[in-house]
């Protein structure tokens, strides 16, 4: 038996601020959506895999944040140009976290979720 991954979920208070994020940050593109009375599925793909990412906005989302505990949890990218990349965001000016010792570097997204970007290996 065997399990692939499909794909992983944030939760998003401004979907339209978060798809413009991903887009332009990490190249996503939207390739399908569900509307609910109650939410909306946004499901954002990279041009190499098939994992996806689901952007979830819930319509009566009450409270003024997510909890996002520590950030201990993110999703991780490997990129072809590391350079260009950090370049691009810095820019943006998304850099949350640093580490040059290992070479990577984290951005965060509009609801403060974390996203490791790793060089090409």
């Amino acid at each position: 038996m065997k399990h692939t991954f499909a794909h992983f979920n944030f939760n998003v208070k401004d979907l339209d601020k978060s798809i413009a994020f991903y887009k332009e940050a990490l190249g996503l593109e939207e390739t399908r959506r569900k509307e609910t009375d109650d939410f909306i599925l946004v499901f954002m793909k990279d041009c190499e895999t098939g994992f996806m990412l689901e952007l979830t906005y819930l319509k009566d989302f009450d409270k003024p944040a997510y909890d996002l505990g520590d950030n201990e949890f993110h999703l991780a990218m490997v990129t072809d140009d590391f350079d260009a990349s950090y370049k691009k965001h810095s820019e943006m000016g998304c850099i949350c976290y640093e580490n040059k010792k290992m070479g990577l570097y984290f951005i965060n997204d509009p609801d403060e979720y974390w996203i490791e970007i790793l060089p090409k290996r």
